[in-house]
């Protein structure tokens, strides 16, 4: 069981358990986190359930970011170098202490 740090809008943190085989987005969204839209669920097709993932985490595995992930990061107006769609960051052991902000909504 892994736990990350969930910064929401207003900058609160939040510690959320998280089981291997989730991604991200289905953490944030069952801990209640309402500005984490996603409305696609999880399809890679929205680009609503956009973090950042806070400096510091560069060691953390986070897989390699697809074209289709990249392309819909590019129509929000909040990407930044740590951007990615919280759908498509699966969940390891490894990922114990992540932190993510959710982006403001375009």
């Amino acid at each position: 069981m892994a736990s990350i740090i969930v910064v929401g809008a207003s900058g609160g943190e939040t510690a959320v358990e998280a089981r291997p085989g989730q991604t991200v987005m289905e953490v944030i969204r069952d801990a209640g986190f309402d500005e984490l839209l996603a409305l696609c669920g999880g399809c890679c097709s929205c680009a609503t359930c956009h973090v950042h993932v806070e400096e510091g985490q560069g060691a953390l595995d986070l897989g390699a970011m697809s074209d289709d992930e990249n392309d819909l990061l590019d129509s929000s107006n909040h990407r930044d170098g740590r951007s990615r769609l919280s759908c498509q960051l699966q969940i390891t052991d490894a990922l114990d202490g992540l932190r993510v902000r959710i982006a403001p909504e375009d």
